[in-house]
């Protein structure tokens, strides 16, 4: 994206894209743009809907209440989606959690609900929102896919009827402290998936259960107990830069 184009607003606008399009915005993101952010006619922002890239556009009609844009030109080419896998138990800091897997590149997100976790009630279309969120801030033209919570015990029963050949790394705070660096080396070339357990951990039963899978690989994140929400930022940081896109 051009450098240029850095310090516009960007929104993300589920709808189909190219130049010369105009594209009516919606009370939020009106309220957004021209309430929050002060900006009017003739004004620039980017635009994107996870398929097409991104796209200069400029506001043309506004008031308090409508705005309307004109896609000027193609800024920005669309990746190729993530295909990183991020399961976690649902923990307090929610949406800090999906936040911060949409900007570090997981292509799907997965709630899983283990026996210790704390926040069983999940909100999908609220968890959508905060990957939307943090995609507009970041940079990120890949939205991830949000997908419905899933019980702990039937997302081992189906993996690989789902997911096929995905290699599964679950954090398992009582492995022996060594290099996951080393183990996950070992992962290059592969789809990857990653579980995080809540606060508390998996249950005995549980990480029995991942450690009988052949599709499972365990790895420490260090001599440290790490909160939840801080080992999901480690391991995926730790994915990406030895066998992801990093």
């Amino acid at each position: 994206m051009p450098r240029t184009h850095k310090t516009l607003p960007r929104l993300h606008i589920d709808t189909a894209m190219s130049a010369g399009v105009r594209l009516p915005l919606d009370k939020d993101q009106t309220n957004y743009l021209v309430n929050v952010l002060r900006r009017g006619q003739g004004d620039r922002c980017v635009v994107f809907n996870g398929r097409d890239g991104a796209f200069l556009a400029e506001i043309g009609q506004a008031s308090k209440k409508t705005v309307e844009l004109t896609l000027i030109e193609q800024s920005a080419e669309q990746p190729q989606a993530a295909d990183l896998w991020y399961g976690f138990a649902p923990i307090k800091r929610l949406d800090y959690v999906v936040q911060k897997a949409t900007e570090m590149g997981a292509g799907i997100i997965q709630p899983v609900i283990t026996r210790y976790v704390q926040n069983p009630k999940v909100n999908p279309d609220k968890l959508r929102a905060n990957a939307i969120e943090a995609a507009e801030q970041c940079e990120v033209l890949s939205v991830p896919r949000v997908d419905p919570a899933i019980p702990f015990v039937r997302l081992m029963e189906t993996w690989q009827q789902v997911h096929g050949d995905r290699t599964l790394v679950f954090c398992d705070e009582e492995t022996a402290s060594t290099s996951p660096v080393d183990t996950i080396a070992t992962l290059e070339g592969k789809r990857l998936g990653l579980l995080v357990g809540p606060e508390g951990g998996f249950a005995p039963e549980e990480r029995d259960m991942l450690r009988a899978q052949p599709f499972v690989v365990a790895i420490s994140l260090g001599p440290r107990i790490l909160r939840a929400d801080t080992a999901a930022v480690a391991a995926l940081a730790l994915i990406q830069a030895v066998a992801g896109d990093w």
